[in-house]
């Protein structure tokens, strides 16, 4: 309760203060985490357990764009959804990976830091989209379909890392700051990570593929998949009409949170992401009449989720690791986005996404993501990553997510206006 009470609290005070400020709803939810996280450190909770809780906000808030697309539409963005997403992924994972290199990292750790820092913040871009109105332009539209590639892209990063692992290289690549000890720095993200690596939301302790050959894995998640659209076609119309004969909100609000989870579950079981399951169920609802029902249950679950979502991020910035190496962090998370920015706005050219879409498209997208946190645990539990590496790039993922809000303010006071021709005409003699 006291915990509860307290992100409840934290939230109300801070949100509407962004608000009035002009700020969007996430920064005041990080600003709220930043201003509570000691609090959290005191009473010892584990922020990163939290907020893997918290993520699951991403999953119906993938579902409710699903139910806003239909399947043509989709099709239709088929070209955008591989060329311009895996040239983001693949341009910017090579391009860091070379940084890395520079640095004096091997090969294999630059390639998974390379591949963590690729992906973008599907949470704080789609929300901020959203609440501005800017979903439907063709520079939101763009990033959309980016973010939808990365997530899929995840399946195979979290197939391909283990791949990497070179435990002899865990003591190598250590800062001299943190000793030779890998694994207690900070708020111990990284150490987490070695429990939560299996288990947030890409492969649990049970898992029905296990063990099976690749071929019979293969088969099972694509029957996994066939079988969320085919229910999603044939067995939701009757199930909902059959709840809505009982006239009670509250069960219709039950039998919507069921099915997301559901779904949640069974890719979670056969290995894949459970946003990618949701959405594919949202599309397959687009074109339901329980689809507008579906969405105003959701959407509370979806706001306040992803509330306590940003403000574990705000909490689990480890101020100590920061402050001890301010320059070489902060460094990194703006060499990030500027490396970000330049390879969209190449894209951006490439594609032919004209003026104040192409920044918007490239400004969007120059966080790193909250899936960087899943990768990096993983990395970390599969010895690909050392552990003290691990605990900096976590503090410029978080960062780089929470300068996002400055980057939209940028654009929308600086860029946008720039590019809005006077059109003004005389007004009509009437």
């Amino acid at each position: 309760l006291p915990l509860a009470f307290g992100f409840l609290f934290a939230g109300v005070i801070a949100v509407p203060i962004g608000w009035r400020l002009g700020l969007w709803s996430g920064l005041g939810y990080r600003v709220a985490g930043i201003a509570i996280g000691p609090l959290l450190a005191a009473l010892g909770l584990d922020v990163v357990a939290i907020q893997h809780f918290a993520e699951f906000g991403v999953v119906m808030m993938l579902f409710l764009v699903g139910l806003e697309l239909e399947p043509k539409m989709l099709w239709g963005m088929r070209a955008r959804l591989l060329g311009l997403g895996g040239l983001q992924v693949a341009g910017t994972a090579v391009l860091v990976m070379a940084l890395a290199l520079a640095f004096g990292l091997p090969w294999t750790i630059a390639l998974a830091v390379g591949l963590v820092m690729s992906l973008s913040s599907t949470a704080i871009v789609l929300q901020t989209l959203n609440e501005k109105g800017l979903m439907k332009t063709e520079g939101g539209q763009s990033s959309f379909s980016v973010l939808l590639f990365q997530d899929i892209a995840v399946i195979p990063m979290l197939a391909f890392i283990p791949l990497l692992a070179m435990p002899e290289l865990m003591d190598m690549a250590v800062d001299p700051h943190h000793g030779g000890h890998a694994g207690g720095t900070g708020h111990g993200e990284a150490g987490h990570g070695t429990d939560h690596g299996h288990d947030d939301g890409h492969g649990a302790s049970f898992s029905l593929v296990d063990g099976l050959p690749a071929w019979v894995a293969a088969l099972v998640t694509i029957g996994a998949i066939g079988a969320i659209i085919l229910g999603g076609i044939y067995l939701t119309r009757p199930l909902f009409r059959f709840i809505a004969m009982a006239g009670l909100r509250e069960l219709f609000v039950a039998a919507a949170l069921m099915f997301v989870i559901g779904i949640a579950l069974l890719m979670t079981l056969v290995g894949l992401s459970p946003a990618l399951g949701t959405f594919l169920a949202g599309v397959v609802l687009a074109n339901s009449e329980y689809r507008h029902e579906l969405e105003s249950n959701i959407d509370p679950f979806r706001g306040l989720l992803l509330g306590l979502f940003f403000i574990t991020v705000g909490a689990g910035i480890n101020f100590g690791l920061l402050f001890d190496q301010l320059g070489l962090i902060i460094g990194l998370t703006l060499g990030l986005i500027a490396l970000k920015v330049g390879v969209l706005l190449a894209l951006a050219r490439m594609f032919k996404i004209e003026g104040q879409h192409k920044w918007l498209f490239a400004m969007g997208l120059a966080q790193a993501g909250e899936f960087g946190f899943v990768l990096l645990s993983f990395t970390v539990a599969n010895q690909v990553i050392p552990s003290a590496l691990a605990d900096q790039l976590l503090l410029v993922v978080a960062l780089s997510m929470l300068l996002t809000p400055a980057l939209f303010i940028l654009y929308e006071k600086v860029i946008a206006p720039r590019f809005i021709t006077s059109q003004e005409q005389e007004a009509d003699e009437i």
